[in-house]
């Protein structure tokens, strides 16, 4: 843990726990810097008593001083502030989590919205092992919000699609998430046997976070890091952390955490890509590489028709000219067509998809 006292301008404390206020210390990091933030601010729940259980025995809720603010202005000043200095330490392409129940996630969605971030989903997770509704007056309070935003609407942001539809067992990750509550095991204790953190956070939320919207080698920052539930999991996933804390306490609990936490063989970090994460193959690489020549004739892979590749990378068949798209879109009367699963090729007299050569160079580009 350290305690920075000026600006970082050419260095990042990579994977260690800064203790203080978090907008001096991300006021403190260089400009664009972070590829994601996931924050997890305080709610702001307005307690205005103790509450009790049907036997009388006092529930262990959020009455700490860090979560109470004299006002819903003071708490929308205290979110403006390290909206704006998150906001400049994320890289164009960045993107923040903000994860919150319906005591604040409105006011700080707003925020979001306000300080220039583009929502991109929000996310409910359900908990399948919510704390009931004592009291018998509301409705049992079972999930909680996330927001997730790209710094701009121009953001080309990480989205591993296939590894979460893998992790979800072939079925794409939907926006409600039925997890449980830290309980357990997982939840940290201190020494005097109570909850080392009232809002401690299960991995398996921070699991889906990180391996669906980074990659390995990135670097994120949590700027209300608690007892490290965002470090730990980095750490496990292959990624680097910067975490935020005021209170000393939280910071000693993550930093003994994260220490014990194991990370994974690099082997293991691998994650399922689609194709639009692939290297883009020029149609006419082909060409200069000697795989196809100009004048060799392509067939449909219908047999309906023929064109005739040109020196360019082009194809003319049927008063047609144009990409391997554009010609067998036109042949077909199509809106559209893909071109490397359409058109193919002869060698020793079987018809092969041109989608092959182009794997070919990329399976080279990954060996190298």
């Amino acid at each position: 843990m350290s305690k920075p006292l000026q600006r970082m301008a050419n260095s990042l404390p990579t994977d260690r726990i800064l203790v203080g206020d978090c907008v001096e210390l991300m006021n403190s990091l260089p400009e664009c810097s972070v590829d994601l933030i996931f924050a997890d601010p305080p709610y702001n729940l307005q307690l205005k008593g103790e509450l009790h259980r049907p036997d009388n025995s006092r529930v262990d809720a959020v009455n700490d001083h860090w979560d109470q603010f004299d006002s819903f202005r003071a708490y929308d000043d205290f979110t403006n502030a390290w909206l704006s200095a998150a906001r400049r330490i994320l890289k164009k392409d960045g993107a923040i989590w903000v994860i919150g129940s319906y005591h604040n996630i409105f006011r700080v969605g707003s925020a979001v919205q306000n300080q220039g971030f583009w929502i991109l989903n929000d996310v409910v997770w359900r908990k399948s092992n919510p704390m009931p509704n004592f009291r018998g007056m509301r409705f049992t309070n079972a999930h909680e919000t996330l927001i997730w935003a790209s710094k701009s609407d121009k953001s080309k942001y990480t989205f591993n699609y296939e590894a979460l539809k893998a992790l979800n067992e072939g079925t794409q990750m939907r926006s409600d998430w039925t997890l449980p509550i830290c309980t357990g095991h997982e939840r940290l204790k201190n020494e005097k046997g109570e909850k080392a953190h009232p809002t401690q956070k299960p991995e398996s939320v921070l699991y889906r976070v990180l391996l669906g919207t980074t990659n390995v080698g990135d670097l994120v920052l949590d700027p209300f890091f608690g007892t490290g539930t965002t470090g730990a999991v980095c750490k496990m996933l292959g990624r680097n952390f910067i975490g935020l804390e005021r209170e000393e306490s939280y910071a000693k609990v993550a930093e003994k955490r994260i220490n014990n936490t194991r990370s994974l063989d690099n082997s293991f970090l691998k994650v399922s890509a689609g194709k639009r994460s692939e290297p883009r193959i020029p149609f006419g690489q082909l060409l200069e590489r000697g795989m196809l020549r100009p004048g060799e004739r392509l067939m449909s892979n219908n047999g309906r028709f023929t064109a005739k590749v040109r020196a360019d990378g082009t194809l003319a068949g049927d008063s047609v000219v144009g990409s391997i798209h554009q010609v067998g879109a036109k042949l077909e009367g199509a809106p559209s067509c893909n071109g490397w699963t359409y058109w193919c090729f002869k060698r020793d007299g079987k018809r092969v998809l041109i989608d092959q050569l182009r794997k070919q160079i990329r399976d080279e580009m990954v060996a190298v």
